[in-house]
This record gives structure tokens, C-alpha cells and sequence, in this order.
């Protein structure tokens, strides 16, 4: 199956562009259509928005308690910059982990980075090399303006720690993501980026038009057209 299909997915947008969507129908698509459609069987998941999330609960529970808060400030915003270098860096070790185990499956890496915090030109100089020898990056675009809708839309004050329907207080959404270097990255690499001397194949996911959150026909159609796209610069 792995000389048909990605070895490391990285899937990168603005909030609530449609990246956990996008894994859903993933999910809900059998093995066997993965593979031949999308180039993706059996897969795992890393996605920072955990163990970002944790953080945040740690530092309320300290709080709480007496101790000064270790990763954020009282608004929720992180006390260093570094810390977004360090959620990188700790992709790339729960990667290291799993292929430890030798598992024979796609590893889909999920993030979010804004320019107000570097960008994803800073966290992609923190991705390991292990990483990028075996990395394709698939953007899915959405202006500043539906990452706001969706991200008002989906928002469960109920669930705040969910993956489907966690969200940011439109302030905190538009001084993190409203601005992104995704365009500048790409300027001039139409097809591949080069990252710490690797050559990684890109594609990118338009949703303007929001096909992913209905999860029918049109998402499946898009993404095995985007996906089919990046397999043949992935091989090349």
C-alpha cells in the first residue's frame, strides 16, 4: 500500500478553512476508495490544536491554584513566541514515535500558523528532516472572511476542547490568522517549496466556496482532483 500512497500528509490553512473536514470524510471513505482516489489508506492523525489545548487548561488549573501560569497569558495568548516553534517540533517527535512502530499507513500532520506568530515560513524551518524527506503539503484556501464565518458558525461553548467545533473570539481570530505568508512562500514555486534543502511537493485546496462542510459529492470530487495533482509532484 505505501508505493500508492502518501507517507506524511501536512495539512495547513486558516481556522476553520475545512481541515477537519476534510479528514472526516477521509474517514468516512473505505480503505480501498482512499487509496485509489486520494492516495491515502490506512491513516493517523497529529494535530496541535490538543496539545495547544492542554496548555491552556494546565495554566487555568494553576491558576486556580496559586501558580503562575507556564504557557499563557490571562487572555490566552502565549506568554513566548517560541511555543508555536515548540508544537512543531513536538509534531515532528510524535512522528518520530509512531514510526518507531514501523505501521505501514499515511501520518496526516494538521496546523494552522498566522504571519502575527512567524508564519508558516517559521514553522516549517522546524520541521525535521526525518519530516520533509517525506512530506507533501496540501493548503486549503479560504479568504480571511469565511475563516471568520466558519469559525463563528462551528463554535460549541458546550465543547470548547472539541476538534469539530472548538473556536476563537473574533479579536483573538483576526490578530493570530487574518494575515498569513502562504502567498509569499509560493511566489515563484508553482509546484514545490523549498524547505531546509528539500524540494516538498504542494497543492492547494480551494474553498472559497465552502464544498467541505456539506462533506458530499463536490468535497470528494475536489480533493481527489487536488489530491491526484499532488500525487504526480510527490512522485516527481
Amino acid at each position: 500500500m505505501s508505493d500508492q500512497t502518501f507517507k506524511i500528509l501536512l495539512l495547513i490553512a486558516r481556522p476553520a478553512a475545512g481541515k477537519s473536514e476534510v479528514i472526516n470524510y477521509l474517514k468516512h471513505t473505505p480503505v480501498e476508495d482512499r487509496v485509489k482516489r486520494f492516495h491515502i489508506g490506512a491513516f493517523s492523525e497529529i494535530d496541535d490544536f490538543p496539545m495547544l489545548w492542554a496548555w491552556f487548561e494546565e495554566d487555568a488549573l494553576l491558576e486556580k491554584m496559586g501558580h503562575p501560569r507556564l504557557h499563557t497569558d490571562s487572555e490566552g495568548y502565549f506568554s513566548e513566541t517560541y511555543l508555536w516553534d515548540l508544537l512543531v517540533e513536538r509534531l515532528c517527535l510524535e512522528y518520530q514515535k509512531r514510526q518507531r512502530d514501523g505501521l505501514d499507513e499515511t501520518v496526516i500532520i494538521e496546523f494552522s500558523r498566522g504571519a502575527e506568530h512567524g508564519g508558516y515560513a517559521r514553522a516549517f524551518a522546524h520541521l525535521s528532516d526525518e519530516v520533509l524527506a517525506r512530506l507533501a503539503i496540501l493548503y486549503i484556501d479560504v479568504p480571511w472572511e469565511e475563516s471568520l464565518r466558519k469559525n463563528r458558525a462551528r463554535f460549541n461553548p458546550k465543547r470548547p476542547d472539541s476538534i469539530l467545533e472548538h473556536g476563537l473570539p473574533d479579536s483573538k481570530l483576526e490578530k493570530l490568522y487574518r494575515k498569513t505568508d502562504w502567498d509569499q512562500l509560493t511566489q515563484g514555486n508553482p509546484e514545490k517549496l523549498p524547505i531546509k534543502g528539500f524540494e516538498v511537493p504542494y497543492a492547494v485546496f480551494e474553498n472559497g466556496d465552502d464544498v467541505t462542510t456539506a462533506q458530499g459529492a463536490a468535497l470528494g470530487e475536489r480533493l481527489e482532483s487536488t489530491l491526484n495533482t499532488l500525487w504526480q509532484r510527490y512522485l516527481s
